[in-house]
């Protein structure tokens, strides 16, 4: 399977399912770590792939390193759960940038009572946020029908006299 995976333009490195070859191509200094870690979290267990997303979170190369964190949220997605040491990289990162994703996809597919404190409190706070938004939107909308009720009122008077 080693020769469909082509490290330097990333081509079937979604498929990789050797913990070994990454971490060959980690020392090697290969292209696409990023890309292929998120292989590692489709195809190997979460105690495999996880050190290999954290090496992924320190890349130097901005983009591999965000798809590292994409591999973290896969890896909540298909796990139902994440190591200590990728909840404690997201919970550094906030819900913010890289990890905003990786960090929904926590709350979204780990199950309340199985989360640290901190997502926890995210999680929370997360709807609270949601429903203060979806109330100030009723209230925006509800106040431009008004205005356009208004308008539609004065246009309708002005024609008629």
């Amino acid at each position: 399977m080693a020769s469909t995976w082509n490290w330097e333009t990333a081509e079937g490195l979604l498929g990789l399912d050797d913990p070994a070859e990454w971490d060959a191509a980690y020392t090697r200094g290969e292209r696409s770590l990023g890309t292929a870690v998120i292989g590692l979290a489709f195809h190997c267990t979460l105690a495999e792939a996880s050190p290999r997303i954290l090496k992924g979170m320190r890349l130097a190369d901005r983009g591999q390193r965000g798809f590292a964190f994409t591999a973290a949220g896969h890896a909540a997605r298909l796990n139902g759960a994440l190591t200590p040491e990728l909840y404690a990289v997201l919970r550094t990162e906030g819900h913010r940038g890289f990890a905003e994703t990786a960090v929904d996809d926590t709350l979204t597919f780990v199950p309340f009572r199985d989360l640290p404190p901190w997502f926890k409190w995210r999680k929370v706070a997360s709807r609270v946020e949601d429903k203060l938004e979806t109330w100030r939107l009723r209230l925006t909308y509800a106040a431009e029908d008004i205005q356009q009720a208004l308008r539609n009122r004065r246009r309708g008077g002005r024609s008629s006299g």
